[in-house]
């Protein structure tokens, strides 16, 4: 009698931003905007998680055969506080750090830009040093969504909570979809894979 290999678990897929649609536009969000793209591929909506400040969405990233199950979640506390959903969500689904993926907002990489790494630092973005200390790792994937540093001097704060400009707007739902695509191919692929094919890319 053969025994059929175990599947593997699913990978956690964090959105992180702000809660409300004064911040639905923002910079800052763009990590949900992302998961709701990729929301449009699984298939279906998110519904209010069990025990964690989020709201997630369970399916199948991928072709059948070829495929990997994930559960997509966007937080619903604000940024700063993005640990604690993470983690019910992580202990909720018993998924470790090395298959979370976090997508976020990046002011240290230019826009229309996407950058894949596991681990290091977290660059200043207060979302993501909480989920650190939540999980008491740095060891998880991010997907790092270009958004750029402010011109003219401009408060870098002020600049990530802010809307995209009328320019950035004409190229964002590509960098969304790159970003989605990025998502997939380092859950698919492997971490190695994915910034080979992103991290080659020019900004356009």
């Amino acid at each position: 009698m053969t025994v059929s290999a175990r599947r593997p678990g699913p990978y956690l897929v964090v959105g992180l931003g702000n809660p409300g649609p004064k911040y639905a536009a923002t910079r800052h969000n763009i990590g949900q905007m992302v998961l709701d793209h990729l929301a449009a591929a699984v298939g279906g909506r998110f519904a209010a998680a069990r025990r964690a400040q989020a709201v997630v969405l369970e399916g199948r990233l991928g072709l059948p055969g070829a495929d990997a199950r994930v559960v997509l979640a966007k937080t619903t506390t604000f940024m700063n506080v993005s640990g604690g959903p993470v983690k019910a969500l992580s202990t909720y689904y018993d998924i470790p750090p090395e298959r979370i993926v976090a997508v976020h907002d990046e002011v240290d990489i230019p826009f229309d830009a996407v950058r894949l790494k596991s681990g290091g630092g977290e660059g200043g973005h207060n979302g993501l040093r909480d989920i650190t200390k939540a999980l008491g790792t740095k060891d998880y994937l991010r997907v790092r969504v270009g958004v750029g540093r402010p011109a003219g001097g401009r408060d870098t704060a002020d600049h990530v909570l802010a809307p995209f400009s009328t320019t950035e707007r004409k190229s964002l739902e590509l960098l969304v979809s790159d970003a989605a695509d990025a998502v997939e191919s380092v859950i698919l692929e492997g971490l190695t894979a994915a910034q080979q094919r992103f991290h080659s890319r020019e900004v356009r």
